[in-house]
């Protein structure tokens, strides 16, 4: 048991609270109600406290150093399961939405709305993290076109961005 990994968890669910707190406080007719996205990112990844996630996230984030090539390919492939379980467990993530049919082919589901608000305070709270609340829109730039979205998410995706965006200049100009 790391305090590292116990701080980092703490300190990210906070962060993703304050993101959801934000949409609320700056983001007009969000329709899904405030108790059940406070609920949401109040049991934030609490997956990540499981025996199928816990230790495989600690070793790989906080356990690597002084570790040979057998047990960093072991820490690596631990990290793999876990993360596996991480994304069939947490509907926020988009990976969950994820369909692998049986012929092969891959289909995005539509993400309900509420998931998509904890996605993107997801997302965001590494922005808390840094201190720097616009740098979410340079990763989702970065990442967007690797992410496989029912097109109805994306364009909720872009839209909530979009606002995001409008009101941190905003405030910015204030």
């Amino acid at each position: 048991m790391s305090d590292k990994y116990d701080e980092y968890l703490k300190e990210h669910i906070a962060n993703v609270r304050k993101g959801i707190l934000w949409f609320y406080e700056h983001i007009n007719d969000i329709p899904i109600s405030r108790p059940l996205l406070v609920k949401l990112a109040d049991q934030h990844d609490f997956s990540k406290l499981s025996a199928e996630e816990y230790d495989a996230y600690d070793e790989y984030f906080y356990g690597k150093e002084g570790k040979d090539e057998k047990e960093l390919q072991n820490i690596d492939e631990a990290f793999d399961y876990a993360w596996l379980s991480h994304i069939h467990h947490n509907k926020h993530h988009w990976q969950y939405w994820v369909l692998q049919e049986d012929e092969g082919k891959t289909k995005a589901l539509e993400i309900p709305e509420e998931y998509v608000y904890e996605m993107i305070a997801d997302w965001w709270s590494f922005s808390w993290r840094s201190g720097n609340l616009n740098e979410i829109f340079d990763w989702y730039e970065k990442h967007k076109d690797k992410m496989i979205l029912h097109p109805e998410t994306r364009k909720l995706v872009e839209k909530i961005l979009e606002i995001m965006k409008d009101k941190l200049d905003e405030q910015k100009s204030l």
